[in-house]
């Protein structure tokens, strides 16, 4: 098992049920790709680099996760026709 890190950039005009409702949709893809996730981090809105869908502002959660080597493939697929997620990365984390 390796241990991965997902930031999510989610949309700043979404209310707080729906920002919920994402995050935990994503958690779901993590669980259902036979990962675990360990810990969710929500840093909260803040400022983009720069203006990304005439947004200034996005949510930014980072979720650390434990899984094989082929669940962030399909964690990406399936985060990327997300309509709330604006942006997304998925890095490994070094042992």
């Amino acid at each position: 098992m390796n241990k991965y890190e997902l930031a999510v950039v989610v949309n700043v005009n979404l209310e707080e049920e729906e920002r919920t409702a994402t995050i935990e949709k994503v958690k779901e893809y993590i669980t259902r790709f036979g990962g675990t996730v360990i810990n969710v981090d929500d840093w909260g809105k803040k400022k983009l680099a720069y203006e990304i869908q005439k947004m200034k502002e996005a949510y930014y959660y980072f979720i650390q996760f434990e899984s094989d080597v082929n669940t962030p493939n399909e964690l990406e697929q399936n985060i990327r026709i997300m309509e709330n997620v604006i942006r997304y990365l998925c890095v490994k984390q070094e042992a």
